[in-house]
């Protein structure tokens, strides 16, 4: 068994690593946007496939398109791949890529003004589409007050300038951990702050709902708290239309059905949520990203022994 790093060794490696993100971030600001996001993408369509997470991309796929042939499963993860290597180039630059900038349109605008005008809270879901941040930031453009969960780096450094990084065009990150997070949650849509959290993991302990006809463990926090707060959930998508330039889509909400029967109307939410974002992979399969084990375990072991 390997032996864990002592604590003065762990903080030198995370300062080395911080040192390393700042010297990406400074690069990727000092070079012109489309051709800094072109190079990562042709990096990581390189480079992606002789990861460990491009196999299991690889089953990801087979487990949601079996039918599809192997030069279109190919395609979609080289589209993947390059689309996640733009998202990685772009993340130091996010401050530029707003609607100010005329690199993002947005569909459903008038639901966001809605939703900023009425003052009460909202409950955003989407997935790890295109380069999600530029949702964030189309949320927040809209004039909404908005909480938007997300999952803290192991490096506290880096997830410092992460969190710098993203108040630099104004959206407030929150990583809820455990019950105190729960609370945090609660306290923030009381406050009538609105949330916004990625709903397409796998979430052990969650409930089971339908995803590509399989059934897949999801958190079920956005349902239950639309359904705590008497509100709708909001559900986003992000399209890359060319290069560095995007469309953001404020899609029909979704009613989380109120029948008394608490238990069947939060699994009702989340199968709607879950069919949400499958439709969106449908629409664009090669931008979403099918580097997280969303299926049960036992999946990914059946795909293991067929040699997949």
């Amino acid at each position: 068994m390997a032996k864990s790093r002592s604590p003065l060794i762990q903080d030198l490696v995370w300062r080395l690593e911080a040192l390393g993100f700042d010297l990406f971030t400074v690069v990727a600001r000092a070079a012109p946007v489309e051709a800094w996001s072109a190079i990562g993408g042709a990096l990581f369509r390189l480079l992606g496939p002789l990861t460990s997470a491009h196999r299991t991309a690889r089953r990801n796929l087979r487990l949601a398109f079996p039918d599809r042939a192997e030069a279109e499963v190919a395609f979609i993860l080289a589209t993947q791949w390059q689309n996640f290597g733009r998202y990685i180039a772009e993340f130091p630059v996010l401050d530029r890529l707003t609607p100010a900038s005329g690199r993002v349109d947005m569909t459903g605008a008038g639901r966001l003004k809605a939703i900023a005008a009425s003052g009460r809270p909202m409950v955003f879901v989407s997935g790890h589409l295109s380069n999600m941040e530029v949702m964030a930031v189309a949320i927040v453009d809209a004039g909404i007050s908005c909480e938007i969960t997300y999952r803290a780096a192991n490096n506290p450094y880096v997830d410092a300038r992460i969190k710098k990084s993203r108040f630099r065009y104004g959206v407030r990150m929150f990583a809820p951990k455990g019950a105190e997070g729960a609370r945090e949650l609660l306290d923030g849509l009381k406050a009538g702050r609105s949330i916004a959290m990625m709903n397409d993991q796998r979430y052990d302990g969650g409930v089971a709902a339908p995803f590509f006809g399989r059934p897949v463990m999801t958190n079920p926090a956005a349902a239950r708290l639309a359904l705590r707060f008497g509100t709708a959930i909001q559900p986003m998508s992000i399209q890359r239309v060319g290069g560095v330039r995007f469309r953001v889509i404020a899609h029909e909400p979704i009613e989380v059905p109120d029948t008394g029967d608490r238990t069947a109307d939060i699994a009702a939410g989340v199968a709607a949520i879950n069919a949400f974002i499958e439709a969106r992979v449908r629409e664009r399969p090669g931008e979403w990203w099918w580097l997280h084990k969303r299926w049960p375990r036992e999946d990914y072991e059946e795909m293991k022994a067929r040699g997949v």
